[in-house]
């Protein structure tokens, strides 16, 4: 496996985790995640990847979040815990 898809990888499965554990929108403010909804929010993660290659700041990373939440999936925006996310995915980052 080459580095650079071994790093693809590396940010895939950190962004992966803290969609699941730190923002799910549809199933966390509930409490339960089942395993195999672990893939729920992967066609986000490549716009989110940008954005952190791009060292978006956290409003805007946050702001991106909220957008999914409102747009993609109908739901209220949550900003300070899209805030909260927004820095741990960047942390990831070394941002």
């Amino acid at each position: 496996m080459t580095t650079r898809r071994r790093d693809w990888k590396a940010y895939v499965d950190g962004i992966r985790r803290i969609l699941i554990t730190e923002w799910d929108p549809i199933w966390g403010p509930f409490g339960f995640h089942a395993p195999e909804h672990d893939d729920e929010y992967d066609t986000y993660i490549p716009k989110i990847y940008l954005l952190m290659q791009e060292r978006a700041k956290v409003f805007k990373l946050a702001s991106h979040l909220g957008k999914l939440e409102t747009q993609s999936m109908g739901l209220s925006a949550r900003p300070q815990i899209n805030q909260r996310v927004a820095k741990k995915l960047l942390d990831l980052n070394g941002c």
